[in-house]
């Protein structure tokens, strides 16, 4: 008897990357993730390795391996992927302690980040559509 088959929980059109407990605090990591969000995974790539923040290199990672997740397990074209989401969360914090003057000691609190990224494949936008709504917002304005 084994455990039933685990339901997906993503799209057929999406893939996803997680790194667990990446040694920087959720708000630092969450700066570096902003940046990536609905951009282009291409875009997204070259942005990270340009990016002059340390854990930006991890993010670049995880965001590959989300790639290559779509390509290579569900057969996703990597020209079209766009990154979805990039969540950040908590684990867990180290306490340490600094020692201070007249025998005291301070806490130092090191923190601990999760980072999920999911690529989606984006629809085909035409490029006739745009042009169309640009002339209709165009002849109302001159109504």
């Amino acid at each position: 008897m084994s455990k039933p088959k685990h339901i997906r929980t993503l799209a057929d059109t999406e893939a996803q990357a997680v790194a667990r407990n990446i040694r920087v605090s959720p708000r630092k990591l969450n700066l570096v993730a902003a940046t990536i969000r609905n951009q282009p995974a291409d875009k997204a790539i070259a942005a990270l390795t340009f990016s002059r923040r340390r854990i930006a290199q991890q993010v670049k990672k995880a965001l590959e391996s989300a790639v290559a997740n779509a390509e290579n397990n569900h057969q996703l074209d990597v020209d079209k992927l766009v990154v979805k989401t990039a969540e950040v969360g908590k684990s867990i914090v180290m306490k340490r302690f600094h020692a201070r003057g007249r025998g005291r000691s301070a806490r130092i609190e090191k923190f601990f980040s999760h980072l999920k990224i999911v690529v989606a494949e984006r629809a085909e936008v035409s490029e006739e559509a745009p042009k169309k709504a640009g002339k209709n917002s165009k002849e109302q304005k001159a109504a």
